[in-house]
């Protein structure tokens, strides 16, 4: 077996678990399969970096002195990536195009599109910089929702904890599934969350409510998922009529109820079937969806997977002593 080698880039402000969780994935592996990853890092000039936590870490090597191409480059994010450093852009234009596979954590993207090294591609990066990251390089398609995508030779991932889910991937795609899934057990991890799985929860991807009666309805979907979510009995809830209702709700929310909901009952069954023995069955009927096939057409839709698939993918690791 070639041993592949994964640089990870450092600089100031880097987030500091945008480095230490992949390389936490990738030298697990490593113990797992003797020979299989050699990890590096480094900064541009070889000196310890601060990162945006305060924390200081020391680099193996300067970048220039790693000279032979790496399998994974690796480009991480944090507050270092707001004002980048021209001459760390520059090393990854002239460096990047060489490496196997590109991978970026979180605002890491950001890096990687500065050097051009994005452009045609599908990415994500983290949600808040969803927006900027289109803005500034059009010519990269910038998909806000996912905690990775793997597009050809590069793979971006969302913020800071999807590293690991990406890592876990890329060590799957190397050495297989039971290499993957003992990083897993080891970290305490889930074997790893599909990449389509959308970046945060009903809750947090829409605005609380100002209005208390509103909110209210929020709080009533997400405890009833199974309820009556029609928009005539939440207007009800809210003493409002429907068409002011639905007005009200998109304005404070910023979007409207059925979509809320959509999404209050799609979380509610990934945490079903992440977390009980439930059926199908049961668990589309508490979920609101009310049938199975109502259900699978919906996981189809949101996340490209059966709710059977979901399970197999998402199901949480065992806990063991570390070694």
């Amino acid at each position: 077996m070639a041993q592949r080698t994964v640089l990870v880039v450092l600089f100031d402000g880097v987030q500091s678990l945008d480095v230490t969780g992949p390389v936490e994935v990738f030298t697990g592996a490593e113990k797992h399969t003797p020979g299989s990853y050699r990890i590096r890092t480094a900064s541009l000039d070889g000196a310890a970096v601060r990162t945006s936590s305060g924390l200081t870490v020391v680099p193996d090597a300067a970048l220039s002195e790693e000279a032979s191409d790496p399998y994974t480059l690796l480009v991480p994010g944090g507050q270092g990536t707001r004002r980048a450093d021209p001459e760390l852009v520059e090393w990854l234009r002239a460096h990047g195009p060489h490496a196997g596979r590109l991978v970026s954590v979180c605002t890491g993207a950001i890096l990687l599109a500065a050097a051009g090294l994005l452009d045609g591609h599908r990415v994500t990066t983290h949600w808040a910089y969803c927006d900027k990251l289109a803005r500034d390089h059009p010519a990269v398609d910038v998909d806000p929702d996912p905690i990775y995508v793997r597009d050809g030779h590069v793979s971006t991932s969302a913020g800071v904890t999807s590293g690991i889910d990406l890592s876990l991937a890329l060590v799957e795609e190397d050495l297989g599934r039971d290499a993957a899934l003992a990083v897993a057990r080891h970290l305490v991890v889930f074997l790893r969350r599909p990449g389509n799985q959308a970046q945060f929860s009903a809750q947090l991807a829409a605005q609380t409510a100002q209005r208390e009666p509103l909110r209210d309805v929020q709080q009533w979907i997400t405890e009833h998922p199974d309820g009556d979510l029609g928009v005539e009995a939440l207007a009800v809830r809210a003493a409002l009529s429907p068409r002011h209702f639905a007005r009200a709700f998109q304005a404070e929310t910023g979007t409207t109820p059925g979509r809320y909901v959509d999404r209050v009952r799609l979380e509610h069954a990934r945490r079903l079937l992440e977390d009980t023995g439930d059926g199908v069955e049961e668990v589309s009927r508490a979920s609101g969806y009310g049938t199975p096939e109502a259900m699978r057409r919906a996981f189809l839709k949101a996340l490209g997977t059966s709710p059977a698939e979901y399970r197999r993918r998402f199901r949480p690791a065992r806990v063991v002593q570390p070694g």
